[in-house]
């Protein structure tokens, strides 16, 4: 799956998490905190990022469809583009809300929101 600057090469999990990401002003709006992946497909399902909170505490956590993601070599981060008020309105979960139902009522909520093209059709 390529990234809207046509990104294609390969990255192992663990570089991506931990790995910052900034909305369409600027803004560093939180940390890649893990990928879900679909087994059934071998695709990515979404990006888990965190929001907020400290030391985990109130921290919210939302889906971002992977290929949403683009990484900026400049920024050493992700950028979404979705502005501050798009990722305050987004669906948020707890972890254990992001894993349950196999991930699917997550993934399909946050496709639907930020209106990206579902890899599975």
């Amino acid at each position: 799956m390529t990234t809207q600057t046509g990104h294609t090469e390969a990255i192992a999990a663990s570089r991506v998490i931990g790995t910052s990401v900034y909305n369409t002003e600027g803004t560093h709006i939180g940390d890649i905190e893990d990928v879900m992946l679909d087994k059934l497909s071998n695709g990515i399902m979404f990006a888990v990022i965190g929001f907020g909170g400290f030391l985990g505490i109130g921290e919210k956590y939302h889906a971002i469809p992977w290929a949403s993601l683009d990484y900026d070599e400049n920024r050493g981060g992700y950028v979404v583009p979705f502005t501050k008020d798009q990722l305050m309105a987004a669906p948020s979960y707890s972890i254990n809300e992001l894993t349950g139902a196999d991930g699917e009522a997550a993934r399909d909520a946050s496709y639907n929101y930020y209106k990206v093209e579902p890899y599975w059709h």
